[in-house]
């Protein structure tokens, strides 16, 4: 606001500052607006008319800009030299520069945003429109295979950080009519672009709008991964569960949308947010749908085992070796002893430590560099079990029971549950610790009854068990035929 406090020829119409007809005004007002920025190019031309071609270095494709923009311009320029300044010429440039993407803009704010986003300015002295050009480079890296969701079987292209590439590559999968795509820019600095996606008469007209409620309510001063919006529209934000889901994969987003839901794609990021979604979707994998539906329900079950097993198996050992002896045969419950003859430390304790050292693995693992991150994970896991069960720091049935369970959690497709599981598998064991079984069992209902409230944009986040819907339950546990699936569009 401070350029009007100094008298600066740009007046206001409805609380949106309009173009001067003063080219010098205009370059002195973008030279203020951008502090004089080293890689804001202003190109001036003087005949006949004066006019200026401006750009932020690097965001345009220059060779475009060259070809398309100044070459015509000049070429046209020397034609109606003779015609003096009688001729209003921005129309005229419309016709004469050979890009798709061209338009005329009168409000200041929609200049400004241009150049921020690569495009091309003309300004053109004693006219108070601006020429607006599609020249903007796009920088992406190539498509390639997903990088957090394995592919085993299917399409193997993942989403890049280019928000046109990826709504792309989801049209192409949905090439129909009624898929709608709905543009906005949100944080008051960054001014990300984000799309929602959907199938018009698929989707749930409340859900869109309650979308679009929520995203026009964010005030944030810039938005740098999918995570922001999520944490921002999210129905509850103090639960550890994801109310949202988000995949790098576009047939993942594909199948979602033909079920009815909104997807949301963000300037920056491969990970697009999918929504609403319900707690058993976490355990499902796109393979379970591209092979026979017996062993897809199979593997299914698995995983959900495998989730339970990682939340429960060192608690339930806990509680078995602390509080409830009577439940372990003779024979084993005598190794057990024996093994921790030499252990110094109560067995929560000695649980603890194991379950740490394999965080803090694990975690290891993630951050390392790619070649070397892995093999640094299972053989610093090999080393550091077999040293502390010599040394009598632990018991060996301590770290197959910590083993056991991380093993488990590397059969979950999805990363988001797994940080939940991982979150709440300490809870459980300080319950068990203390009150054995009761302490798990109160635990898990208390759980039960947090995800029974939960709701992802109004829809119950633990359907279809609750509430129990009977036709749902074809694709919950396990995975009907796919001609039983599949359902016609109203």
């Amino acid at each position: 606001m401070d350029f009007i406090k100094r008298g600066i020829n740009v007046f206001r119409n409805n609380n949106v500052f309009q173009i001067s007809e003063n080219l010098d005004e205009n370059i002195k007002n973008l030279e203020r607006e951008f502090g004089k920025s080293a890689d804001l190019s202003i190109r001036k031309l003087n005949f006949p008319k004066n006019l200026s071609i401006i750009h932020i270095e690097g965001m345009v494709d220059e060779q475009s800009v060259n070809e398309n923009v100044v070459t015509p311009i000049i070429q046209y320029l020397k034609e109606i030299e003779n015609l003096g300044n009688t001729i209003d010429i921005a129309d005229h440039l419309l016709e004469v520069i050979s890009l798709t993407s061209i338009n005329l803009i009168l409000q200041w704010s929609d200049l400004i945003d241009g150049i921020l986003e690569g495009k091309t300015m003309i300004l053109i002295n004693g006219n108070n429109k601006a020429i607006s050009l599609g020249t903007q480079k796009i920088q992406s890296r190539p498509i390639s295979e997903p990088t957090t969701q394995t592919v085993i079987k299917g399409p193997k292209d993942s989403f890049t950080e280019d928000i046109s590439t990826n709504i792309a590559l989801v049209r192409t999968r949905i090439q129909n009519s009624k898929l709608r795509l709905e543009r906005k820019k949100i944080g008051r600095i960054t001014k990300t672009s984000i799309a929602i996606m959907y199938i018009e008469e698929i989707a749930d007209k409340k859900v869109v709008k309650e979308v679009m409620s929520r995203l026009s309510k964010i005030e944030s001063d810039g938005i740098l991964e999918s995570n922001y919006i999520e944490e921002a529209i999210r129905d509850n934000r103090k639960t550890i569960f994801p109310l949202l889901q988000n995949s790098e994969r576009p047939d993942v987003i594909t199948a979602n949308l033909l079920e009815g839901r909104v997807a949301i794609f963000i300037q920056g990021t491969p990970f697009v947010l999918i929504l609403p979604v319900y707690l058993i979707q976490f355990f499902q994998s796109p393979e379970d749908y591209y092979e026979n539906n017996i062993l897809s329900s199979f593997l299914r079950l698995m995983r959900i085992g495998s989730f339970l097993v990682n939340l429960y198996a060192s608690s339930i050992y806990l509680a078995l070796i602390t509080h409830h002896h009577g439940l372990i045969p003779t024979t084993l419950i005598v190794s057990l002893m024996a093994q921790r003859e030499k252990v110094p430390f109560p067995a929560i304790v000695e649980l603890l430590i194991m379950e740490l050292a394999f965080e803090v693995l694990r975690e290891a693992g993630v951050r390392m560099p790619r070649a070397i991150g892995p093999a640094v994970s299972i053989v610093g896991a090999l080393i550091l079990g077999q040293a502390a069960v010599e040394a009598g720091f632990v018991s060996a049935a301590i770290v197959i029971i910590v083993a056991t369970s991380a093993i488990s959690s590397f059969t979950i497709p999805n990363t988001n549950i797994v940080n939940v599981a991982r979150g709440l598998r300490f809870i459980i064991i300080l319950s068990s610790a203390f009150i054995g079984f009761y302490g798990i069992i109160l635990i898990s209902l208390c759980i039960l009854m947090h995800i029974c409230s939960l709701r992802s944009f109004g829809i119950p986040y633990f359907a279809p068990f609750a509430p129990f819907r009977i036709r749902d339950q074809r694709d919950a546990l396990i995975r009907f035929p796919i001609h039983s699936l599949l359902k016609k569009s109203k």
